[in-house]
């Protein structure tokens, strides 16, 4: 964000990921947009542009480590969430997901190893703050654990205990 002025830049606000992406395909003609999942993550990026340290501040996206892959090398196969149909593909399976389910794996099959807390994680998938309960959190991770055992999918989710969740494919 560095070098745009905030007068020229547009900042929009959706709680599901399917809403982020809907938001970023009608702001694509934009020339400076943000698109983050609540007015206290806004706060926190705008804030942290601002800050003397920013370049310390945690980075919005995340590149994955295939990115440095090298390009010779075959692709692996690899867990693949269609948001369009709310499915979860391995390979030449496909299961169906909750919205809850959805929005979950959204999160942890786009940025694989990271580690994502209960706070992000509740909120990019509720769209609230977490109030220190877990439950709700653990039933989706329940539920999709179930899912990819089903697709018997190489693909796991890791917890890291008091801190929160992370995508592995094997």
């Amino acid at each position: 964000m560095t070098g745009i002025p905030f007068a020229s830049l547009v900042i929009g606000i959706a709680a599901s990921p399917a809403e982020r992406r809907q938001l970023a395909r009608l702001l694509g003609g934009t020339e400076a947009f943000l698109i983050v999942s609540s007015v206290h993550r806004a706060r926190e990026i705008l804030d942290a542009a601002e800050a003397p340290h920013a370049a310390t501040v945690a980075p919005v996206e995340t590149v994955s480590a295939d990115v440095a892959q090298d390009v010779a090398t075959p692709p692996r196969p690899h867990l693949t969430v269609d948001s369009d149909r709310r499915v979860l593909r391995w390979l030449d399976r496909e299961i169906e997901l909750t919205r809850l389910e959805h929005d979950f794996l959204l999160c942890l099959v786009g940025a694989p190893g990271q580690v994502w807390t209960y706070e992000r994680l509740h909120l990019e998938v509720w769209g609230n703050e977490h109030l220190g309960r877990g439950s709700d959190i653990h039933s989706v991770v329940r539920r999709v654990r179930r899912k990819l055992a089903r697709l018997d999918a190489s693909a796991t989710i890791h917890a890291v205990r008091g801190v929160g969740f992370r995508f592995a494919s094997a």
